[in-house]
Order: structure tokens, then sequence, then C-alpha cells
């Protein structure tokens, strides 16, 4: 009987899996990112037309994602060489010039440690997936599209928001938030501290539970 290979895929609130690989800035390990915030994402194939919407879409983002303190790494399993002639037609074809490293991850190296190509899929390109990673080498978030879907980099941006919100004041952030909206407060750990939030003027609440308040600036 055939077995069934076993892939160990990281997960949310796990540490990176460490890497090093040709880029087209050069080598670059993810140490290169110690205390920084990035985001590390990769694309099916160069020359692609929905990788190429995704890549002009990226850049745009980029200068806003740097003000945050975030880097943007991208990766497929094509060569530096691949990766050059690529973003070089952007620049010539669509006027973007791609600003971030691209691994070339020919030997799928980095590509199998995050669970990049599908273990069920008879394609060898790498998936659309997408790594939200802190400033201390730790996954924050993951999100994965099919090779037919570009990515919505308004949600990308919006997810980067509320992570770092989160962490900054210590809240969660409600379905459909975007950067200015109330945000949810823990709920109290005492029955006093239920009463007192309710009756509280600094947040609006649905109840003791669910409380939404702004965020002192």
């Amino acid at each position: 009987m055939e077995q069934t290979q076993t892939i160990s895929l990281p997960r949310i609130g796990e540490r990176a899996p460490e890497f090093k690989a040709k880029t087209t800035h050069g080598e670059i390990s993810n140490h290169d990112y110690d205390g920084q915030w990035y985001i590390l994402f990769s694309h099916p194939s160069d020359f692609t037309p929905v990788c190429t919407s995704e890549f002009v879409s990226f850049q745009k983002i980029y200068p806003e994602l740097k003000e945050m303190g975030i880097e943007l790494l991208g990766l497929s399993i094509d060569s530096v060489s691949s990766h050059i002639a690529w973003i070089r037609n952007i620049e010539e074809k669509l006027d973007t010039k791609i600003e971030f490293p691209i691994i070339a991850d020919l030997n799928k190296e980095v590509a199998a440690k995050y669970g990049m190509v599908m273990p069920e899929s008879n394609n060898t390109e790498t998936s659309r997936a997408v790594f939200v990673i802190d400033d201390k080498q730790m996954i924050r978030s993951i999100i994965y599209y099919p090779l037919t879907i570009g990515r919505n980099m308004r949600e990308i941006m919006r997810l980067v928001h509320a992570l770092k919100t989160s962490d900054e004041h210590g809240v969660s952030t409600p379905a459909d938030w975007s950067p200015g909206d109330k945000v949810i407060a823990p709920p109290p750990k005492t029955k006093e501290g239920a009463e007192e939030r309710l009756n509280s003027k600094d947040y609006e609440c649905v109840d003791w539970y669910y409380c939404k308040k702004d965020i002192d600036e």
C-alpha cells in the first residue's frame, strides 16, 4: 500500500522556520529580519498574469508597509535570472519598479519548510501563501489563496494594522474592522468589573462581555 507523506506545516504562534536563500538582492536569511516585522509571500511562477498583477499591487503597498516597520519578501521556485528578467519586464511594461527582494527557491527548501507547495497538488509551483512574521520571528498570521485568485492587498494591510493595534493596545478587533474603528476591549474578570464596564461612558456595550471602545492615542 502506498504511504502518504506527512508534511509538518508551520502554525500561527510558532517560531518561523529558519532559512538562508539567494534572492534578487543577494543572499538573505530570516535573521536579517531579527527585531523587525516582515511578510513572506509565495507566488506560483514568474511571467504569469495573476502573479504580475499581484507584484504591481504588492509594490504599491510596500511604502506604507515600510512606514509601519514591515518588510516584504517574495518567493517562487524560479531562478534569480528569471526573477530579474520578470521584474525588468514589469518595470518596462507596467511602469512599476519592484523594490523588495524575491527568493529564488529552486530546490524548494524554503517552500517545503513553510508549506507553500500543497502535498495533494500535482503542480510543482508554490501556492499563493502569505506569512506575517513579527519582530520576534513568530508567525502571527497565515493566508492561502488558490492559484487562480489574486490576493487582496487591502485585506493584507488591514490585517497587519489589526495585529499591530492588538499588540500595542492589548485589544481585539471585530469583524470588518478598519484602522480608526472602535476595538473590542478584553472582557472584565470580575462581576464588579462587569457592572463598572456597563455603566462607563468610555465603552459601547452590547453586553458586559462584548464592549467596544476607541483607542487611546
